[in-house]
């Protein structure tokens, strides 16, 4: 089990020194990547900006997006974007995205909301194609095509979203996929679907089957822990509740969603924190790593 931790860069609190020192301590106690999470309308830190400032401030550490919302985003743009952060780290970037389910997303973003699932088979596409140097748009002369990304390697890609066309990209285009929040619980009837649509695909080796859980390692901060997550999925309702239950904020439960995890057969793992506190790193290397 590959074992990261998200910077904080949605909670309250943080700063940008702060999210360079979370990184730098983060690959110091040997997390094996930093993730982050993500959206438009909310006071949070952009997470591919964020990433690029991370893979200068350190060496090793992988680099997660755990997921951008891939069609707010015009297709160029994503490319370029994620092809110099990925060049720029030494190709430590891995892409997770998906097309999410909050249209306030889309509006601030000034996309088409109900057009986000075609529109992302659209992307997933273009991206690969981009990433391998090809004239993917028009030039400035009649009949010139142009490239839009530095020329390097395909950027890995998971890919999240829980329904038959999550499987379907996964096994087409990813290099694994991302269950996000909910739990193991949540996670665990996909993990099947992904397998046996990555085999009957003819994908050699095993896709990367990455979970999430939210995190407070400081039993004294509970209260500030689930004011922050409550306030992050605020728009969720029922699942949102269900999500800001199932932090673990023990010993025994932090310990034990590695191994639950583990169970139904996904091989990564995220601690995301839900308070925004240098010491969190620590606390949670302590127990996990």
């Amino acid at each position: 089990m590959r074992i990261g931790i998200a910077i904080p860069n949605t909670t309250q609190g943080t700063t940008g020194p702060l999210v360079l020192d979370w990184a730098r301590r983060a690959e110091e106690r040997g997390f094996a990547f930093v993730s982050t999470i993500g959206r438009v309308p909310y006071p949070s830190y952009d997470s591919l900006t964020a990433l690029a400032a991370v893979g200068a401030a350190t060496s090793r550490l992988g680099l997660l997006t755990n997921a951008v919302l891939g069609p707010t985003y015009p297709d160029a743009v994503l490319a370029k974007i994620s092809a110099t952060v990925a060049q720029l780290s030494g190709d430590r970037l891995t892409l997770g995205l998906g097309v999410g389910a909050r249209e306030s997303d889309y509006r601030a973003s000034e996309r088409d909301f109900a057009d986000r699932g075609a529109a992302f088979d659209r992307q997933l596409e273009y991206l690969h194609r981009a990433w391998q140097g090809e004239a993917v748009e028009e030039g400035d002369l009649p009949g010139e095509r142009r490239a839009v990304a530095p020329p390097g390697n395909t950027v890995p890609v998971l890919i999240g979203g829980h329904g038959k066309r999550a499987v379907r990209r996964t096994a087409r285009w990813g290099a694994g996929w991302t269950g996000a929040g909910g739990g193991p619980r949540r996670a665990e009837p996909m993990v099947g679907e992904i397998l046996d649509a990555w085999r009957a695909a003819g994908r050699e080796g095993d896709p990367r089957l990455l979970g999430l859980a939210y995190f407070c390692a400081d039993p004294r901060r509970e209260a500030e822990s689930d004011a922050n997550i409550r306030s992050y999925y605020a728009y969720a309702g029922d699942h949102g509740n269900a999500i800001a239950e199932g932090v673990v904020r023990t010993p025994e439960r932090i310990r034990g969603i590695v191994a639950e995890f583990a169970a139904i057969g996904m091989n990564e793992l995220t601690f995301t924190p839900t308070v925004a506190r240098l010491d969190e790193v620590d606390r949670l290397a302590d127990l996990v790593l």
